[in-house]
C-alpha cells in the first residue's frame, strides 16, 4: 500500500480549533483493523528571542470504549468551572494590551451612577 493511501485512511475526520498560541487538532483516525478512535493534539507556537519559532505538541487518544466516561467528565469539569468562575478569561487581563470592553445593559427603569475616572479642574479657580 502507498504512503498516502495509508494516511487517507489513517486520517478520516478532522476539525482544527485556533486559540491565540495555541491549536487543537482533533481527528478521527482508524486503526489497523479498522476500527476508529479520536486523536486530541494541542500545538503551541513558542517565539525565540531572534524571531525563529518552534512548537510544542501533545497529542491523546481517545479510545470509542472511553467516550461516555471522557464525556461526562469533560462535561462535569467545564460546568464546574464556568459555575464558579464564570465565562470571563481572566488571564487576559495580564497581558500587556489587555483593556477591558465594559457593556451597558440598563433598562429604563435602571438608573446607573456615572463615575468619572479623571478630575475636571477649571484654571480659572487657581
Amino acid at each position: 500500500m502507498r504512503e498516502n493511501d495509508m494516511l487517507e485512511k489513517e486520517e478520516i475526520f478532522s476539525k482544527i480549533l485556533r486559540a491565540g498560541r495555541r491549536t487543537y487538532f482533533f481527528d478521527v483516525r482508524a486503526t489497523k483493523a479498522d476500527d476508529y478512535y479520536i486523536t486530541i493534539t494541542e500545538s503551541k507556537k513558542f517565539t525565540e528571542e531572534d524571531g525563529s519559532f518552534h512548537f510544542k505538541k501533545h497529542k491523546i487518544y481517545l479510545y470509542k470504549e472511553d467516550f461516555a466516561a471522557f464525556t461526562e467528565i469533560l462535561g462535569d469539569m467545564t460546568s464546574y468551572v464556568l459555575n464558579h468562575k464564570g465565562e470571563e478569561v481572566i488571564s487576559e487581563r495580564h497581558q500587556k494590551d489587555f483593556k477591558k470592553e465594559y457593556t451597558s445593559e440598563n433598562t429604563e427603569d435602571e438608573v446607573t451612577p456615572q463615575v468619572s475616572s479623571f478630575t475636571d479642574i477649571d484654571f480659572d479657580d487657581i
